[in-house]
């Protein structure tokens, strides 16, 4: 994953309503969840909601699939993933070891 896109993801996470989407997308698994459901069970208006699901979409966190007069979200696994990998990658690379000692 690319450092802009990285910042982009996290950016779009960065926001509390878009992380309890995203996290409430999450929990519901390859299922999704019809934005209706999801409403209801964040409360928030619809139009909030719709403003903060677009944001996830646009960065690929959130996809949508329409079952006849129904929207469904889901969670972007494979970007999650990635967005995750890309946290973690080099995680302490540049740890000095227990044997090294700093100069004084």
């Amino acid at each position: 994953m690319k450092l802009d896109d990285a910042a982009a993801h996290l950016e779009a996470l960065g926001n509390p309503t878009r992380l309890k989407i995203y996290r409430t997308l999450i929990r519901a698994g390859a299922a999704g969840l019809p934005v209706g459901r999801l409403q209801d069970k964040l409360k928030i208006a619809p139009s909030t909601l719709s403003h903060h699901i677009k944001a996830l979409v646009v960065v690929g966190l959130v996809t949508q699939i329409r079952d006849a007069t129904t929207l469904v979200c889901h969670a972007n696994y494979a970007v999650m993933q990635g967005l995750v990998d890309f946290l973690v990658a080099e995680c302490c690379a540049d740890a000095e070891g227990k044997d090294s000692k700093t100069a004084a």
